[in-house]
């Protein structure tokens, strides 16, 4: 947000008017976010990160599914998308270890093999 910068700018002696001119935004915008700089939606979304970091830390194997229905009993108004955007950006996830495929190879086909020196590429015979 530039915001803080016009208050420097006006600190130094810029005219608020000019500063939000050259940094293409509306001194109503300005006035309004001097009045109010933390959003409800900020707020809210940071007592919901608190409330979904307690339930992780309360079992670290909830995933954002179950720490959804947890904020949902404990009376929070959150979708599960929403729940997952702030784990996702928290980093709060599942200690669950889910199973790999067998050497991360896809079943099927053989690896091709690459001959630089000719420049071609044959499929690996098996021995």
């Amino acid at each position: 947000m530039m915001y803080p910068l016009v208050l420097d700018l006006a600190a130094t002696g810029v005219p608020v008017a000019v500063a939000c001119r050259v940094l293409g935004f509306t001194k109503q915008g300005f006035y309004k976010w001097c009045a109010k700089p933390i959003s409800d939606r900020d707020l809210e979304e940071a007592h919901l990160i608190n409330a979904a970091y307690d339930v992780h830390t309360d079992d670290p194997e909830f995933g954002h599914r179950f720490i959804a229905d947890e904020l949902h009993a404990c009376g929070y108004e959150a979708s599960e998308r929403r729940v997952w955007r702030l784990c996702s950006q928290q980093e709060l996830f599942s200690l669950t270890i889910k199973r790999a495929r067998k050497h991360g190879k896809k079943p099927g086909r053989e690896p091709l093999e690459v001959d630089t020196s000719m420049c071609t590429i044959r499929r690996q015979c098996p021995s």
